[in-house]
């Protein structure tokens, strides 16, 4: 991280646009939400304009002061091309969105993966602070993860490192938007739990209803969440046995279910190549301010 100079982050989100700028002492001076735009056949341009229009209203407040730019995005970029690749927001793969906003701006920008501007942050200032290698993992409407060693996001030859998301885990399971079928994201995210729940009962209910009901005694979610408990464990697990992290770091919507960092972790321990796994699954410190505090951190 930069010092001595003001530092800008934008967390482009599938609903919301966030904005911070960090002062030369790390304090917060300005922070700033707005939509996302979605749909239609203007929503790239539409995303273009709004990250900009953030960036533009976030400079009035450095007072001609140097700063740098990082912006978190839903995907990653490929190494070759510099164009986006794997993005939720799929209006942005195959576009050349770094450098659309650094033409528009007149000025270099850092770009990353949300969810290593999410694991880069709770390794820095949250969580896993002071763990050597730690792996974050965003259980939200998608599934994303990320890596960080010594404070460094750590990207691999492809630029997916920590992509765990889209790693099948079922072949005749639900068919993802990757193409794939049963990846962890279809597992794991709220958007894949709700859509178990649909197929099986023909009734639309979130992941956090489906806990609340759970919780309640409901057979139907009963089922849905344990199902959901056994496949946390069984990918948890995996990622333990492969990369044996110093912690496991878990933010987006589902890190507040507290079933998981009990028997969630018993599953884990039951699934991990180990027999008295000892790795720490923590619940993210910075919430959703992860994503945006990362994006600063990654400015240029």
């Amino acid at each position: 991280m930069a010092h001595g100079i003001y530092k800008i982050g934008i967390d482009l989100g599938g609903t919301k646009t966030e904005a911070i700028l960090f002062g030369p002492d790390e304090k917060v001076l300005y922070r700033h939400r707005v939509p996302t735009p979605r749909g239609g056949d203007l929503e790239y341009e539409g995303i273009v304009d709004t990250v900009c229009r953030q960036i533009r209203t976030t400079t009035e407040h450095v007072q001609g002061q140097a700063y740098t730019v990082g912006i978190g995005i839903p995907g990653t970029l490929d190494p070759r091309t510099g164009t986006v690749q794997n993005a939720n927001t799929t209006c942005l793969s195959g576009r050349s969105f770094k450098k659309d906003v650094e033409n528009r701006i007149g000025r270099r920008v850092g770009m990353e993966n949300d969810a290593n501007c999410f694991t880069l942050a709770e390794a820095v200032q949250g969580a896993a602070q002071g763990y050597h290698l730690v792996f974050g993992m965003i259980l939200g409407t998608g599934c994303g993860g990320g890596i960080c060693i010594d404070g460094k996001v750590h990207h691999g030859i492809h630029m997916i490192a920590g992509e765990w998301g889209h790693f099948s885990v079922d072949p005749k399971g639900a068919r993802c938007w990757c193409g794939n079928r049963g990846c962890i994201e279809t597992k794991l995210s709220g958007t894949g739990v709700s859509n178990s729940y649909y197929q099986e009962y023909k009734e639309r209910l979130s992941l956090q209803e489906i806990t609340r009901r759970h919780r309640l005694g409901d057979e139907n979610c009963r089922r849905i969440f344990n199902r959901f408990l056994d496949d946390f464990g069984r990918c948890v697990g995996g990622i333990v046995s492969t990369l044996d992290p110093d912690a496991v770091v878990i933010g987006g919507g589902a890190s507040n279910i507290e079933e998981l960092y009990s028997k969630g972790v018993e599953k884990v321990r039951r699934y991990a190549f180990h027999r008295s796994m000892q790795t720490p699954i923590l619940k993210h410190h910075l919430g959703d301010s992860a994503g945006v505090y990362g994006a600063a951190w990654i400015g240029v």
